[in-house]
This record gives C-alpha cells, structure tokens and sequence, in this order.
C-alpha cells in the first residue's frame, strides 16, 4: 500500500473506490503514461514504454505520438551540450489496448551523448463493443486527473558505466506487476530486463510483496485458494527471460512482511528463495488485523537464501505504526547467533533521505559491534524507471517525485570470473567485497597488511572527486573495538576520476571508503576486514 505517510511512489491505481459511489480519482479509462529508462548505456538504443493499466475494463485505441526531443544542460550545472536542440516526431501507434496491464516499446532513433527532456502527448480514443467512438482525446505524459505533466528526463552516456572489474551490478528492490493492489501497481519482468539492460544492470532482483502473491489479480481485496500460483508464476515468466543472451540475468525474489522482535510488521527482501515465504501482516487487506504472519526467526528457518533488511529506519507516520502495526528493525533483529543470519541492510532506498541516514548510522554501529553486514542499494521501484507516481490521498489526489526510479542505485558485488547464474550470486554475496552506488565505481583490494581503495568515474558524471574519504575502526590491545571510526584519509583537493589509495592495516579492524563526484553522484564500499 502507498497511500499512508512515509510510503514510496509507484505506478499509481485510481479505478479502485473502496465499494463508494465516488472517487476524484475516477475516470471511465485505463490508465496510460509514458515511461522510459533514466539513463542509456552505449550500444543500446533510446526507447519509452507506453503502460496502459485496466484496458480489459475500458478498451481503448491509441493513434498516434507526439514527442519533443530537447537536449538540456546536466541537471548538476555541468553542461554536456554546448547549445539546445530540439527534435520533433510524430509516431503514428494504432494500439488497440484491452489488457489489464499492458506494455509497449517505442524506440525514437539514436541520440548523441549528453541530457535530454522529452515532452509526449498521446492521441487516443475509447472503444466499445468493438467500435471506436467519436471522440478523442489528448494528454501529455500521462492522464492521470489532477497530476500536472511533468517531461521525461534522460541521459544518453558517452561512456560505459564505472565498473570495478570482475563485478557485477544490480538492482536489489524493484517490483513487478505481480504487486499490484489498490493502489499500485509494477511493471512486467520482460520490461524490468530490457530497462536493467538500458541503465548498465547485470542483474535484477524482482522483490514482490509476500502479501500480493496472495490475493487475485482481478480482486485486490480477494484472497486466493493459495499464494503458489502467482509465486510459480512469476518464476516461470523469469526463467523464460533468462533464455535470452546477452541480457541481465533475472531472479525471482520476494519481500516478505515479518515480525520483529516486538511484534511488529518489517520488511525483509530475499534473493532467489526456494519457495514462497508468507508474509500478510501489513498488507492492508484486513485493515487491523494486523498481527506478523511469521517472526523473522521462523522466515529464516524456511529457506537458505540471502536475506537482507529492507528500508529498515524509513521514517514511518502514526497512521501507518497503527493500522499496519508496522514497525523498525533493530539489532535483535538481524539474529546474528543463528547459523542463517541477515546477509545486509539495504539502507539507500533510492534516495539519500533521513532513512537513509539513520539506516547507514546503524550500519556503522553494527559494524563496531563486530559485525560485517554488507552494505545494500536498492529503489523500491513498482516500474517507475523515470520518476514516480502515487496516491497522496485516497479517492482525492495524486502526487509525483524523481526519487525511486529504477536501477539507479545499485549494488556492485565480485563476481570474479565465474560466468552471471544466481548460485554465482549467492556466493558472491557470502563473501564482504561490495559497493553501492549511484554512479562512480569504489572498491578495495586487500594487500599484505594494506587495503588499496579504488575510485574510477567519467565525465559523464561529472569527472573529477569532491571527495574519497577511508574510514576505519582501530583494535585496541585487549582485542575490543574502538568506539568511534577513524577519518583515516581524505583527498583534501579534487581527486582525479581515476584515483588509487594505499592505506596500511595497522591495527584496524576494518577499512571501508566513501566517495562523491563533482555532480553528486555518491558511492560507499563494504568494509574490508582485516
């Protein structure tokens, strides 16, 4: 559900009126936007998606596309473009759509490197018993009522993506449309593949809710005779996908709604798992029956895979903690005396917001604790591979935000030569050697009694370092950690794009490395334990 303070953004679902005879919200045709990818990689080709939600209920005939293409300076203030272009197409679609979810490609020719805006209006028309009525309409982005359009931004890079060699990227919380509720909804897998293969993503892992898998699709609010149809489903759709070469790899995850150590409703995502995990505790379905399905120990008896604590300290409104008993992680949580244990906490939820501070801050404590969690990025998108829509109150009014888009944030993990399946996955995430971000490459090495820190970007994020800054943690004599990090280094003046930093262990129990380029763009490793 995203209808609460302190929930993401999604696709957003505005035919559902909770058995009223009204809603603002409310409009006699099937959703329609236009999507794209954020960014674009070399080699692969500029393309939107129309998504049309609900055309099984209003059929409806697109005809035709009008776009403008308007290269923009870096939204940083570091221009790629030395003056403004615009091109102007016109496509014509003929789209009969009558699905419940719907999605089509549109690629609109090569474009050089560099920012662009891109403005689209959609001509379109209602059909009925198979007869297209008189009137048209037109709409531009979407036709969402009440949401002002806003342009789809993109960047087509001039070069390949910072990348530490032997690693491999991924996106590690996103959403398909088997989560799909009242009032959200996901993109297909087949659309997920072909965005992660647009933004330099060597792997997606496809998180949908424990609870959706439990209820039908054609009613949110009807539970099914069992959960594993839609799961099965969803894996089979995924092992199709992974016939195809030369495509990021997909895996059929989950995020599971389990109980804390007080009871309350967290969310946990889980890489690859065996079978379904049961999580309904929070789905909203049963309003205050509330009560977690499982507690996390019991979801971490069920299954063998990697588990990882989602979003853990996102702030969280009244509401919200009252009517879906939802609740924070905390140390008790991660079960750390069990033989399967939480792998990481994926506390960069696409943005770098107050969750993401008090989620990392706990990662810090975590790991003066002697504890090496990894350190995990993901977006918690439901499609939303441009910016994002939702639901700001029920039956009344939507909002849109550019801060869960998907594949931005990634998590980079070493794989070494071992060829792209989610056994190599697993492996490589058993071991401590990661990095997230949302630009610039940043990754250790160890050495004898040293660890080399590695930080590489391009121009197309911006170039040069404001900063790359090596933490540690020192052993005093007795064995026991110091309370407080060490600020151990720090490139007092702009670092090259491609920097190298020897630092000697010591008697440091760990080294990790943060980073951020001259746009923005942000980067931290795993710690390397010594």
């Amino acid at each position: 559900m995203s209808f609460l303070p302190g929930e993401r953004l999604h696709y957003a679902e505005t035919h559902f009126k909770f058995k009223l005879p009204w809603s603002l919200l409310y409009k006699p045709w099937p959703e329609i936007l236009v999507d794209a990818p954020f960014q674009f990689v070399p080699g692969t080709e500029p393309t939107l998606w129309i998504v049309i939600r609900d055309a099984h209920r209003f059929p409806t005939l697109l005809e035709e596309m009008e776009l403008s293409i308007k290269s923009v300076s870096d939204p940083s203030g570091i221009s790629q473009t030395k003056e403004e272009t615009v091109i102007r197409k016109t496509i014509d679609l003929q789209i009969h759509a009558k699905e419940q979810f719907e999605f089509h490609p549109l690629k609109i020719g090569a474009l050089p490197p560099g920012n662009y805006e891109i403005a689209s209006t959609l001509t379109v028309r209602r059909e009925s018993e198979g007869e297209t009525l008189k009137a048209s309409k037109k709409f531009s982005r979407w036709n969402y009522p009440g949401l002002k359009p806003a342009p789809l931004r993109i960047q087509v890079l001039a070069e390949v993506l910072p990348k530490a060699p032997g690693f491999v990227a991924g996106e590690m919380h996103c959403h398909t449309h088997y989560s799909a509720d009242h009032v959200e909804h996901g993109a297909s897998p087949e659309v997920l593949q072909h965005a992660a293969k647009a933004v330099g993503l060597d792997f997606v892992s496809c998180t949908d809710h424990a609870y959706d898998f439990a209820y039908t699709t054609e009613d949110y609010t009807k539970e099914a005779d069992s959960p594993l149809p839609r799961f099965d489903s969803l894996r089979e759709e995924i092992k199709a996908l992974n016939q195809a070469e030369g495509m990021p790899l997909m895996v059929a995850s989950e995020e599971v709604s389990a109980g804390n150590s007080k009871g309350e409703n967290v969310h946990m995502t889980v890489l690859g798992p065996e079978g379904y995990l049961p999580g309904l505790g929070d789905c909203g379905r049963n309003w205050l029956n509330n009560k977690p399905t499982f507690k996390i120990p019991k979801h971490l008896e069920m299954t063998t895979a990697h588990c990882f604590a989602a979003h853990p300290m996102q702030p969280m409104g009244y509401l919200e903690k009252f009517i879906f008993r939802r609740g924070y992680w905390s140390h008790k949580d991660l079960n750390l005396d069990r033989p399967h244990k939480i792998r990481g906490i994926q506390f960069w939820n696409g943005i770098r917001d107050e969750g993401f501070k008090l989620g990392y801050e706990w990662w810090i404590e975590e790991l003066g604790k002697g504890n090496d969690l990894l350190p995990i990025g993901g977006n918690d998108a439901h499609g939303d591979m441009n910016d994002t829509t939702s639901v700001s109150m029920p039956l009344f009014s939507l909002r849109h935000s550019r801060d869960h888009v998907f594949g931005k944030v990634r998590t980079v993990v070493k794989l070494d030569e071992r060829p792209l399946t989610l056994a190599a996955i697993n492996e490589a995430f058993a071991g401590d050697n990661c990095y997230i971000t949302d630009g610039p490459a940043l990754w250790w090495e160890r050495g004898e009694k040293q660890i080399i820190f590695h930080a590489r970007n391009t121009a197309d994020f911006g170039g040069a370092f404001r900063y790359i800054r090596i933490y540690g943690r020192r052993r005093a004599a007795n064995g026991k950690l110091a309370t407080e990090e060490t600020l151990c280094m720090e490139s007092l003046v702009a670092a090259p794009e491609k920097t190298d930093i020897t630092v000697y262990a010591d008697n440091f129990a760990y080294l990790r490395a943060e980073c951020e380029t001259a746009s923005g763009r942000f980067a931290l490793t795993s710690a390397a334990v010594l």
